[in-house]
């Protein structure tokens, strides 16, 4: 069986632990790991990778302006079949410039590193499928350049539903929280120190704010919200007599009612 080709390019803390996993797949092949992104051109030149998977944060060079450059230039790179990124920094912006950039897939940090070796799997399967003409299994993959207003759609619903008021702050934040966190389920560990600092960049507002709208929101909702739409959406996780759910349960709650 031919082995999937990795090109690693992370920081150490993050890039040692992924490359033994990846290793110790029988499929994959690590070709080369890097944390000095200033040798990532020159590697790329004269290499070739099914699958690089790198952090587009990282010192000596900026990623995004490296697949600016392998965009550009293509004829002096060997490109990539596949390319992943993996940033602790999410924001819509960066979404839509990897996406301007041929990159599959977004990954945000932390995740676990076998969520990353299945998105090579999956990326790499829907890559062979495209050459032999099966489009049909192959749409059914991840792949980074989907719609995300089907995903706002229902999460809004839900939120009306409740009783959530779209014109306060804490509507928006919860919303993108929201998507965040079912795009990628490893956040939810990591709400404060991940999910709010992202929505806090992307309103241009801070994380204490960002918290405090949510905490507004959730109480507004459970006060004079949808009684019985609250007990069909939360089923038996929550009592509406007792305490009302954290931040990260009502989150975590509408992420499990929309999967």
């Amino acid at each position: 069986m031919k082995k999937i080709k990795v090109l690693l390019c992370d920081h150490r803390q993050h890039g040692d632990l992924l490359m033994k996993h990846v290793k110790a797949q029988g499929n994959l092949e690590v070709i080369k790991y890097i944390n000095d992104s200033s040798r990532l051109l020159e590697i790329i030149k004269h290499t070739e990778i099914d699958v690089l998977v790198m952090d587009p944060l990282m010192a000596n060079l900026d990623g995004y302006q490296f697949l600016t450059e392998l965009q550009r230039d293509s004829s002096q790179y060997k490109k990539p079949k596949n390319i992943i990124l993996i940033s602790t920094f999410y924001s819509e912006y960066a979404l839509l410039k990897a996406v301007s950039l041929d990159v599959d897939f977004f990954i945000v940090k932390p995740t676990q590193p076998s969520y990353i070796i299945k998105v090579i799997n999956e990326i790499t399967d829907c890559t062979n499928k495209l050459k032999n003409k099966n489009t049909f299994d192959c749409q059914k993959s991840y792949n980074l350049k989907y719609n995300r207003d089907e995903l706002y759609s229902p999460i809004m619903n839900i939120l009306h539903e409740i009783g959530v008021p779209a014109h306060i702050k804490g509507f928006l934040y919860l919303k993108e929280s929201i998507l965040l966190v079912y795009e990628n389920n490893d956040l939810i560990n990591s709400i404060t120190n991940i999910v709010y600092p992202n929505v806090a960049k992307t309103y241009r507002t801070t994380v204490s704010r960002v918290e405090r709208a949510i905490r507004h929101a959730i109480e507004v909702a459970w006060n004079r919200g949808n009684i019985d739409a609250i007990s069909q959406i939360f089923n038996d996780s929550v009592s509406l007599s007792k305490a009302k759910p954290t931040n990260i349960e009502f989150i975590s709650m509408i992420v499990n009612h929309l999967k």
